[in-house]
């Protein structure tokens, strides 16, 4: 066993005598030592349950013959961070997170680890701990909220970011209603989307991605996942034999199927990158091309994620999707994807039908996210395309300059965007923000203007899962480090082009020239980590990652 370093010989009696200070009898020092990762807090709705779900993870263990170790990660609530200065701490936490489980399981010299993250940033940055680490790894996502209920209809946390400005008694009812308890906001948000990619990628027990934060079937899961760990670490099945090339292919494939957050783009590249795989735009874009949207979720369709769990969850879609997936690939079941989905079969099959469509007859003939490149990102932007209306598609617009979210923020409200123009809001990227805050605060209160159907946005910052219409984020290089979208100036006139994968700056080059030269870059004034993130982290085409 790895934990031998730290409890075996009679140079290891002080280690021992420590052990066995926290309550632990010489037959439990002989076991493998199981880390639990758990990033229950009690800011976070997503996280508020996981105490329970670590008791059942680690019930699990103890029954398998292991001795699990719960300890703690730091998590934001980004909707709770969002629209002030907060937020620039959120994708920031992403890499402490990974650090924070590094130090714990190598100080500590784990045989295995159950992770259980929920919410935006924490799940990728439980992941990345993975596969730095490498070692035999099960995550038991937290699970999703249910859906709210008021003024007859479904409602999620979106409708109120989306709904604030309208006041009154709406209002009041959509505060009270929208989010009714634990778990990770109901749509297909950034929370849910990597819960949903965990699983496809064989980290996670099949079914655990949709699972409901108050559903019996959750504990279960946790209890299975914390007695499957103890078979992968005798079988010596690590994180990295799973998460291959063709799993971070699988797990691209179902993101474009159900339309997942545009933060994937961000995500996945950081996560493989700990997994020693080199992931490039191209390759979401070409996935993209190839891969149906079949499953409408919010904040884009109707649905919920408690209508795909009804529907059959990722497994129905992964069947769904067949041959375009690598079968063999691998997962913590011990077993490959074939082998899993052979198994499968629909409890509720009229819901499967009409939640999932077919490849014959999908939602959207492409995937739920494009890449965009052109004169006003060189390196790319990304769009969620399955959210934009077949108007907006294709828009050529005058630029309306923000330098930062809060003006944004004040002009939008103000009045002073109108039909058809092309909204700018820069020096919110990874370096200029810092931080790369998301901007749902201003492409909800577009939508709540009632110009989602005329107006674009375009951000060197990001959007939440949340976020729907022509909203196109990461453009790269960002403005901070003098990237084109820094020369815009009001009134240039922007075009976008998704289907064609088109973001270009109608201005005439030798003018672009002359604005580059006379362009300076802002100070910061950021202090403390941010300030040491700012000079370390890498541009958003890169996964926004710490070099």
């Amino acid at each position: 066993m790895r934990s031998d370093i730290t409890k075996v010989g009679a140079a290891r009696a002080p280690h021992r005598a420590l052990l066995k200070a926290t309550g632990l009898c010489d037959e439990e020092i002989s076991r493998p030592f199981i880390g639990i990762v758990n990033s229950f807090n009690e800011f976070i709705p997503g996280h508020i349950h996981l105490d329970r779900i670590a008791q059942a993870v680690k019930a699990g263990v103890r029954a398998a013959g292991g001795v699990p170790f719960e300890f703690q990660t730091i998590g934001v609530c980004d909707g709770i961070a969002m629209g002030h200065g907060g937020m620039r701490y959120s994708l920031p936490s992403r890499e402490l997170i990974e650090d924070s489980i590094e130090i714990m399981a190598q100080a500590h010299q784990l045989d295995g680890l159950v992770m259980i993250p929920s919410c935006d940033k924490i799940v990728p940055g439980h992941l990345m701990a993975a596969g730095r680490l490498d070692l035999p790894t099960i995550v038991v996502t937290g699970g999703p909220m249910l859906p709210g209920f008021a003024c007859d209809k479904d409602l999620d946390l979106i409708n109120v970011f989306e709904g604030w400005q309208a006041g009154g008694e709406a209002l009041a009812i959509l505060e009270e209603s929208a989010c009714p308890g634990a778990g990770s906001c109901s749509g297909l948000f950034t929370a849910n989307t990597m819960a949903c990619l965990t699983e496809a990628m064989g980290l996670s027990l099949p079914g655990c991605a949709t699972a409901h934060a108050v559903d019996a079937k959750k504990i279960r899961l946790a209890k299975q996942s914390g007695m499957k760990i103890m078979e992968l670490v005798e079988k010596g099945i690590t994180a990295r034999k799973i998460v291959t090339t063709e799993a971070i292919d699988n797990a691209i494939c179902v993101d474009m199927a159900i339309g997942g957050s545009t933060n994937t783009v961000l995500h996945i590249p950081a996560v493989a990158s700990e997994f020693g795989i080199d992931l490039d735009l191209e390759r979401f874009d070409r996935l993209s091309r190839e891969t149906p949207h079949l499953v409408n979720l919010r904040p884009g369709g109707p649905y919920h994620i408690l209508d795909l769990d009804r529907a059959g969850g990722i497994p129905a879609v992964m069947v769904r999707l067949g041959d375009r997936l690598n079968m063999e690939a691998l997962t913590v079941t011990g077993k490959t994807l074939g082998d899993n989905l052979v198994r499968f079969k629909p409890a509720n099959p009229d819901t499967n039908a009409r939640v999932i469509a077919t490849l014959e007859a999908p939602v959207h003939q492409e995937g739920g996210i494009a890449i965009l490149r052109g004169s006003l990102a060189p390196e790319g932007a990304v769009v969620k395309q399955t959210a934009v209306s077949k108007a907006m598609l294709r828009h050529t617009g005058p630029a309306v300059i923000y330098d930062s979210e809060e003006e944004s923020m004040a002009g939008i409200v103000g009045g002073g965007v109108k039909p058809g123009d092309v909204v700018v809001i820069r020096y919110e990227g990874p370096k200029g923000g810092p931080g790369m805050r998301e901007t749902l605060a201003p492409t909800s209160a577009i939508a709540g203007a009632g110009l989602s159907e005329s107006v674009a946005l375009i951000t060197d910052g990001r959007f939440s899962g949340g976020t729907r219409g022509p909203c196109i984020g990461h453009v790269s290089p960002e403005a901070a480090v003098g990237g084109p979208i820094a020369l815009v100036e009001p009134g240039d006139m922007i075009s976008i082009d998704i289907p064609s994968r088109k973001l270009d700056l109608l201005v005439d080059p030798a003018e672009l020239e002359r604005r580059r030269k006379a362009w300076k870059a802002p100070l910061s004034e950021a202090k403390g980590v941010l300030a040491r993130y700012r000079k370390s982290v890498t541009s958003a085409s890169r996964g926004s990652v710490l070099r």
